[in-house]
């Protein structure tokens, strides 16, 4: 779910409290220094000044427009956080919220000193007494209708607001779910979110030198793999009713990277939630199991999902299960993000350890 994808996020959220004057203060004083200027959604690009300054980019049909390098940015989803620090801007983050996991290898000490505003959903009232001059997310359930406030409440406020284009691009995110995509997501969107995020700050060289080392990682690990005739399920979380990932989201990307195919591939919605019955029908040859720290589901980490497979008679009997064929990732590695790259090293090695590979 948006914490960690699946799940229903929007059973966790809880109800908007009004804002406090200091937070009506900060708002008055974002629109008064001008951070707000040009914030309105329909308004055309300006000419960026000698230090390319004003910037906007397209954004989820909206135009996200900067009018100085953001200096107190406020990320909602770990992912987006991950790639901001990831373009080495910690110091130039105000806040972040909404984790599922440990932050990625390699940036423990640029995120030690960015505050965490809230380990989930944090309300709009704390993210406006950050004083933020940009906000980012991963997912339209958090910054939207019933998350901690809709981009549109935030440009009224001076506060231009980003969404990451994987989960709107070819995504509805109407119904009461995780979402349904029309067409399978790809790197490349992950990609121009980078270069979306380093063009808003002013790092542009940082943002290509990323998606560089992203590419080289995939075509490293998947160089000459074929697991065609392989089965694939994604469990998520939840043992009473088990989120499984559906064709196109990240895991359909993983799975088309390494030529395997998805147990689960007949829905297009991002993650059902299905019956072991089913899960026993289609006898999966490999299961990718999110091993996550946050508490609010049934079987989070991996070492529950593993010790519900091997004890429950329904599922006990699976291949995957009978032959310890289990492949354990992060929930950012499991949701569209630049951590869905270590998504695809790990299952592609486990792949070749299993033996699975031609």
């Amino acid at each position: 779910m948006p914490a960690a994808r699946p799940g229903g996020l929007r059973r966790l959220l809880r109800p908007h409290r009004a804002v406090r004057a200091p937070a009506l203060l900060l708002s008055a004083a974002l629109l008064a220094s001008g951070c707000g200027a040009g914030a309105s959604t329909d308004a055309p690009a300006a000419p960026a000044d000698a230090a390319g300054r004003p910037r906007t980019v397209s954004d989820c049909g909206h135009q996200v427009r900067v009018a100085a390098p953001p200096r107190r940015a406020v990320s909602l989803n770990q992912g987006s956080t991950e790639i901001l620090l990831s373009l080495g801007l910690a110091d130039r983050m105000a806040g972040t919220a909404t984790w599922t996991d440990p932050v990625m290898k390699g940036l423990e000490k640029a995120n030690a000193g960015v505050p965490r505003l809230a380990d989930d959903m944090p309300s709009f009232e704390t993210v406006l007494d950050a004083e933020p001059d940009l906000v980012t997310a991963s997912f339209a359930s958090t910054l939207g209708t019933g998350g901690v406030a809709t981009r549109e409440q935030f440009t009224e406020l001076g506060v231009p607001a980003y969404l990451s284009p994987s989960d709107c691009a070819g995504k509805d995110n109407s119904g009461d779910g995780d979402g349904v995509r029309a067409e399978p997501l790809t790197m490349d969107t992950v990609y121009g979110e980078v270069r979306d995020l380093a063009r808003l700050f002013g790092v542009e060289q940082r943002g290509e030198k990323l998606v560089a080392d992203l590419r080289s990682r995939v075509d490293k690990a998947t160089s000459g793999i074929d697991a065609s005739g392989v089965t694939l399920m994604y469990w998520f979380a939840n043992s009473t009713s088990p989120y499984l990932a559906g064709c196109c989201g990240a895991p359909g990307i993983i799975t088309r990277a390494v030529g395997a195919e998805n147990a689960m591939d007949d829905t297009h919605e991002e993650w059902p939630q299905t019956g072991w019955e089913t899960v026993a029908d289609r006898n999966p040859d490999v299961l990718v199991l999110g091993d996550l720290t946050r508490r609010s589901q049934t079987a989070e980490t991996a070492a529950k999902k593993i010790e519900f497979l091997e004890s429950n008679p329904v599922t006990r009997n699976l291949t995957a299960v009978r032959e310890k064929r289990y492949v354990l990732l992060s929930g950012q590695a499991m949701n569209p993000t630049i951590r869905t790259v270590e998504g695809v090293e790990r299952v592609a090695a486990a792949l070749r350890a299993y033996g699975l590979t031609k």
